[in-house]
């Protein structure tokens, strides 16, 4: 399999999950900033030009977190990246996309690139700004279902890759993190899946 990265963004996650199983793939660095996604090559594989990318085995490529997580979680069942019980993963599969959707879609995508939302400069502190209200209030959400738990649906699953990496940007832009979303933070970071990926995306865990 073929992985498209870009270090320290979303697809971090989605590599946590990768050395979780245990898979041999190939790594492919995506440079944002170069524009790299918007390259011929790799909108061949991803004509939305975003990344993360798994281009698997069999030649289908998966071109988001969603589609990513779940299909390994389902392929690689003994790993249990999902509960059995319908509830529990009922409940971490809202959270991934709670994360994914709301904290990074609506929060960090205002505070990496305002001017998305911006019709003026004047506008893009503003816009930020908003973002890292969206933010800290999406994390007080999940600070609230984490409270006696160790992980979002128990045991470790997709949800905590998704929750980690938003905890990732929010501790590396300066934000607080809640009580429970710091000790769920500082819990995967001892994760050995975890240490190795921040070692191997140049951050020190």
């Amino acid at each position: 399999m073929k992985f498209y990265m870009t270090p320290g963004s979303c697809s971090t996650g989605i590599h946590i999950l990768l050395e979780e199983i245990g898979l041999v793939f190939e790594a492919y660095i995506v440079n944002l900033v170069k524009g790299d996604h918007l390259k011929l090559d790799y909108l061949a594989i991803n004509p939305n030009g975003t990344i993360p990318t798994l281009l698997r085995d069999d030649g289908v490529a998966l071109t988001d977190f969603h589609s990513i997580a779940l299909w390994l979680a389902e392929a690689y069942p003994r790993r249990k990246l999902l509960p059995e019980n319908a509830d529990a993963r009922e409940a971490a599969l809202a959270a991934m996309h709670f994360c994914v959707q709301h904290i990074h879609g609506e929060g960090f995508r205002r505070v990496f690139t305002p001017e998305r939302y911006a019709g003026r400069q004047a506008d893009v502190e503003t816009i930020k700004a908003e973002g890292r209200e969206i933010v800290a209030a999406a994390l007080i959400a999940i600070d609230t279902e984490l409270a006696g738990k160790d992980y979002v649906a128990g045991g470790f699953s997709v949800a905590d890759a998704a929750l980690f990496y938003v905890e990732f940007w929010a501790d590396k832009t300066g934000m607080t993190l809640p009580r429970n979303c710091q000790a769920h933070y500082a819990l995967m970071k001892m994760r050995p899946a975890v240490r190795q990926v921040l070692a191997e995306e140049g951050y020190r865990s």
